[in-house]
């Protein structure tokens, strides 16, 4: 979601700091992977909102930045098609992207995603079905 890898690292120590702080708050009314997941997601769409109101940056300049970052980093390599659809998700609003990365590269069923985001699953599929669009809709503009 960040795309930046200092930025993911210092993310995931400030969602652990979360969970160690907040352990004794857990309720075992969901399963404790859901839990950190959701504290992870909202520390990320924090963090992108932070990084865009200081900066004062619209969001396209904010898609570019993070596009050069893609560019330029060491630690993301793959093929040209990789590339181009980590680009293309940079175009989607942040909640779009989030429910794509979920339900594509970590694979998690609607529900799950529900239980995390606190989300109806029917708006989650819609969500998934535009962020799709978009995505097809962006490969085919390159």
């Amino acid at each position: 979601m960040v795309i930046d890898h200092d930025d993911a690292d210092d993310l995931t120590q400030d969602v652990f700091i979360k969970v160690y702080n907040n352990i004794g708050k857990f309720r075992a009314d969901a399963q404790l992977y859901t839990w950190i997941y959701k504290i992870a997601t909202n520390e990320c769409l924090t963090f992108l909102n932070k990084k865009k109101r200081r900066f004062f940056l619209p969001i396209v300049d904010v898609e570019q930045e993070l596009s050069n970052k893609l560019d330029s980093s060491s630690h993301i390599d793959g093929d040209l098609i990789s590339m181009k659809l980590q680009k293309a998700l940079l175009v989607l609003p942040d909640k779009q992207r989030l429910v794509f990365n979920m339900k594509y590269f970590d694979e998690m069923k609607y529900q799950e995603i529900a239980e995390i985001t606190g989300t109806s699953v029917g708006a989650l599929k819609a969500s998934y079905h535009l962020a799709v669009k978009k995505i097809e809709q962006n490969l085919e503009l390159d």
